[in-house]
């Protein structure tokens, strides 16, 4: 998970016509009340006052309850902060959660590879963008906690599974976009064999102090750098031989 951007992103190109969200159930009532749909309503304004993003991803972050997916009263819950999950691990400032969902550019119909589930926040928000995400989290408690979450609420697109995220998900590949939620010195190997020609992947690299978030695209086997900007983020942990 991560912390703070400190560059601006600029607005990026985008091709092709959008599909709708998958059909996911809206919350109860007495879930997601409707203080918490407003107060997502004034978050998503302020995000989109700092920083340009689709109708989709500005949707999509309108539809998640943010509040479930914390232990933390509502008003916290939706200030545009990283908030602790436990384990040492945050849940993603807002701005972070919808700057990458932004960048991995989906239309519907995409399938995503999803590094460091955390908390579900994100991949929540993934499943209304795309047809399917397949998360990888390396604490096994955040992962059941995560996969028991996002089946409560209705996510039914979205498999969780524990696991070390520097080898991904090789069954489940290819995949048409990859995010990683947490920095690797580079892009690890067999992320880049297990994403599809002409797919998107979104990362924060480098070491501490020197971190970039990236946006590549692969062209001939290759990762072509899009779109970068300096960020900070915590260092992607690799599992035990």
């Amino acid at each position: 998970m991560l912390a703070v951007v400190v560059a601006a992103c600029a607005p990026h190109a985008r091709s092709g016509p959008a599909s709708p969200p998958p059909p996911i159930q809206a919350s109860p009532p007495v879930l997601d009340p409707p203080e918490a749909q407003a107060a997502r309503e004034l978050l998503v304004a302020r995000i989109t006052a700092k920083q340009p993003i689709s109708p989709r991803v500005a949707g999509a972050l309108r539809e998640v309850p943010r509040h479930l997916f914390v232990d933390a009263p509502l008003e916290r819950a939706y200030r545009d902060r990283p908030l602790p999950i436990g384990w040492g691990q945050t849940i993603s400032q807002p701005l972070i959660v919808a700057l990458m969902s932004d960048l991995l550019d989906l239309h519907g119909p995409e399938r995503v590879l999803e590094i460091g589930t955390g908390s579900g926040y994100q991949a929540a928000v993934l499943a209304r963008l795309a047809a399917h995400v397949d998360s990888i989290e390396i604490i096994p408690a955040l992962a059941d906690a995560a996969r028991s979450r996002l089946r409560a609420l209705g996510y039914a697109n979205v498999d969780v599974r524990t696991g070390d995220g520097y080898l991904g998900w090789p069954e489940r590949a290819p995949f048409d976009r990859i995010l990683l939620t947490a920095a690797p010195p580079s892009v690890p190997g067999p992320l880049l064999e297990q994403l599809a020609e002409g797919g998107v992947l979104v990362a924060p690299v480098g070491p501490e102090g020197e971190q970039r978030l990236v946006r590549w695209r692969k062209h001939d086997g290759a990762l072509v750098e899009d779109i970068g900007r300096r960020v900070v983020f915590v260092p992607m942990v690799p599992g035990s031989e």
